[in-house]
């Protein structure tokens, strides 16, 4: 089926409408270098950038076979065709036109077929090891995310010469700030600024995680076009997407003339798979910078990356130790006292200062507890409430629930946005009314806008005179009914919290169960009702409860399991789980260790077992308590561990072929590449929760790949330009 084209390039948007806009389908290129299309194998030109013929002091350029174009581009790019030049440019120096002149030549695959090549005139290189081996080196010292950022910026501008260089970080809601300044002494700060998530569209989002770094020589420059517009080879705009020539979005352009910048370079910041932000560099009059810059500058936004990783991580793991402080006088709590909810709220800034809030409250069996600064116990109840109403809804989601403007989201709280604008609640059970709430207050605050968010586009006195905005003079906006937002750290602290929690209350109504058999029926509904797998026996090892948590994890029609040791035949080790338990029996004491489940309904998976006896007055045995964990993530993030560290050291040997000095080099940056990574993935370990590390720990490999395969290039190049 034909495809409609493209008309004109760049799509249908309009500046009222920049999402429409298809940024990688220019259809130009920047005039600083050329672009040639080719039609493999026999490599002939099939579209040009107009002023090839020029650039190659030659009469026509479509057409004909690459080689016949002068210089040896044609013979040094041979080699490398059968990378993957679809995933990641490659840049060699080569000489191309008649007479032959050196040239950068930048070769990739588009998405729907070809081979581009783009050469740019070559340049002296630089010997940028050192500044990167120290630049590596200063990034993995960063302790701070504020101090990294402050150290990256400093960093660009030393080894680019920008004027000014930005480190920005996207929040939430897609809205950039400048974290990180670094500026000529005479332009106006843009320190602490925000810019709205309209600024950059969702499509140039995409863009910029796939095209890692988007260099722009001169704003005001006149793009050339491609001749044909397009592809013979399926009469489609060329897909530039991965092109280092490309043309700009002209709105971009406009937005940038508006700004009065003259060049731009900007390196993504890809975080844990995702577009954290952008170092942004900004020059006042036109600026090329050459390749060996470029991949430099990419490397260094890769380190700083994982070093961002590696910060948030070790954030949250520090949150985790005070939560597992917690967790400790929680069960002492319990073994002493029989309770739990005094000594959760006893020194009350461990439970409010890993999450930063200012107050919590317990609702749990009819009542409330509080801590710090919290609305009344009404409206406590009336948020509980709330809540429950939420959960019944059939599109619900499970597990916490989390906003930073609670009186926006339901106006009926308006009255307690001073102590409440902030709110995480965690459910304690399957139960109404059962929750561990956190607050934080109304945060009334001016935030710095880089001109004003809501004329993102000017109409002129003709209402077709659009342009993006004019003014970015500093826009201050009053914010209201919002709290400072829950961050991922504080989020992670609250399910940890809130887990702990909901494991001491269900093993203490497990322990009721078994000592006031008068309230069986109620309690025995809550354990039969939790998630977590729950067996419960008397003094004997008869099993007086197997909750229907446990009940799924075995075969559809088991036979019914009258006593303990009957358990043995579901796991890997029977006669280990026996001896385990029978000493357990007899002798009194806690059963805590891993099994392996493997006569169930699903494939066999680990568990961790919590084996508790319940003793009464005068070490009076009463029976017995056993709650299962699922570790299958917990062992999946450690077979991630070992992985990692097995493909972080394969990663090191070269692909390409080094001579002896650049084999010297390339080992040097490695080694400090490597370092940040092992050093990232030990703070990730240690910080992330088990069911995101791999994610995390392969994004980490990811990026520390991608560094090493830039400083290879780069080394290679340098050694191959003879320079």
């Amino acid at each position: 089926m034909p495809v409609p084209l493209t008309t004109p390039a760049f799509g249908h948007a309009t500046l009222a409408d920049c999402e429409r806009e298809q940024i990688h389908l220019a259809g130009s290129i920047q005039p600083h270098g050329i672009l040639l299309a080719l039609k493999e194998p026999d490599n002939v030109v099939i579209q040009a950038s107009i002023n090839a013929a020029a650039f190659l002091n030659t009469n026509t350029v479509v057409g004909r076979p690459l080689r016949d174009l002068g210089g040896d581009v044609a013979l040094q790019i041979l080699p490398h065709l059968n990378g993957p030049l679809h995933l990641t440019p490659m840049t060699l120096r080569c000489t191309a036109g008649s007479p032959p002149q050196q040239v950068d030549c930048t070769v990739h695959r588009p998405s729907n077929g070809g081979l581009i090549v783009e050469l740019e005139p070559a340049t002296r290189s630089t010997n940028i090891a050192p500044a990167l081996d120290g630049a590596f080196h200063r990034i993995t010292s960063a302790s701070s995310l504020l101090g990294l950022c402050d150290e990256t910026a400093t960093i660009f501008k030393e080894i680019t010469g920008y004027d000014r260089v930005m480190v920005y970080r996207f929040d939430e809601e897609g809205h950039g700030e400048v974290l990180s300044e670094r500026r000529r002494p005479d332009l106006e700060a843009f320190l602490g600024n925000r810019y709205p998530a309209s600024d950059i569209p969702q499509i140039a989002r995409r863009l910029y995680e796939r095209n890692r770094v988007r260099l722009l020589v001169d704003v005001n420059y006149m793009p050339v076009p491609l001749q044909p517009r397009i592809s013979p080879l399926n009469g489609r705009d060329l897909d530039m997407s991965l092109s280092c020539l490309r043309s700009m979005s002209p709105i971009h352009q406009k937005y940038l003339q508006n700004m009065g910048v003259g060049a731009t370079l900007v390196c993504s910041l890809m975080v844990s798979g995702r577009l954290w932000g952008l170092i942004a560099c900004h020059h006042y009059e036109p600026r090329f910078v050459p390749f060996d810059i470029r991949a430099a500058g990419e490397a260094l936004a890769e380190t700083c990356a994982i070093r961002i990783a590696a910060l948030e991580s070790f954030a949250q793991s520090q949150s985790e130790l005070v939560v597992r402080r917690l967790e400790q006088r929680l069960a002492e709590a319990v073994s002493r006292d029989g309770e739990w909810q005094t000594a959760l709220f006893d020194g009350s800034q461990s439970l409010l200062q890993p999450l930063g809030a200012s107050g919590a409250a317990l609702l749990f069996e009819g009542q409330v507890t509080t801590a710090g600064d919290v609305p009344s116990t009404q409206r406590i109840r009336d948020l509980a409430t709330w809540l429950d109403r939420r959960r019944k809804l059939p599109d619900a989601a499970q597990g916490l629930t989390v906003t930073a403007s609670l009186t926006l989201d339901e106006p009926s709280f308006s009255d307690i946005r001073g102590v409440a604008s902030g709110l995480i609640a965690a459910p304690l059970s399957a139960s109404d009314g059962e929750y561990l709430l956190w607050f934080r207050p109304e945060q009334v605050r001016t935030v710095t806008w880089g001109g004003d968010p809501l004329k993102a586009v000017i109409i002129g006195d003709d209402p077709s005179d659009l342009s993006p905005r004019r003014s970015f003079a500093q826009w201050h906006q009053l914010v209201e009914g919002k709290s400072e937002p829950w961050s991922a750290a504080e989020l992670a602290s609250a399910r940890l919290v809130s887990e702990t929690v909901a494991d001491v209350a269900l093993q203490l109504r497990s322990v009721r169960m078994v000592i006031a058999q008068d309230q069986l029926a109620t309690i025995s509904a809550q354990v039969l009702r939790s998630e977590q797998p729950v067996i419960i026996a008397d003094v004997e090892g008869r099993i007086l409860l197997m909750n229907e948590a446990f009940e799924q994890q075995l075969r559809a029609s088991h036979p019914h399991i009258p006593h303990l040791r009957d358990l043995g035949a579901y796991f890997s080790a029977p006669a280990e789980f026996r001896a385990n338990l029978d000493d357990l029996m007899r002798n009194k004491r806690s059963w805590r260790g891993e099994l392996t489940l493997t006569g169930g309904a699903l494939p066999q998976r680990p568990l961790m077992l919590r084996a508790d006896p319940v003793i009464a007055p005068y070490d009076r045995v009463l029976g017995f308590v056993l709650i299962f964990s699922d570790l299958t993530e917990r062992k999946t993030a450690e077979a991630a561990r070992a992985r990692f560290q097995e493909e972080i050291d394969g990663n090191r040997r070269p692909s390409l072929r080094l001579d002896h000095s650049a084999s010297l080099i390339y080992k040097e940056l490695a080694a400090s590449t490597v370092e940040n990574a092992q050093l990232a993935a030990l703070e990730v370990t240690h910080g992330a929760e088990a069911g995101s590390m791999p994610e995390m720990l392969e994004s980490i490999r990811n990026s520390t790949a991608r560094t090493l395969s830039i400083l290879e290039h780069l080394v290679w190049y340098r050694s191959q330009s003879g320079e």
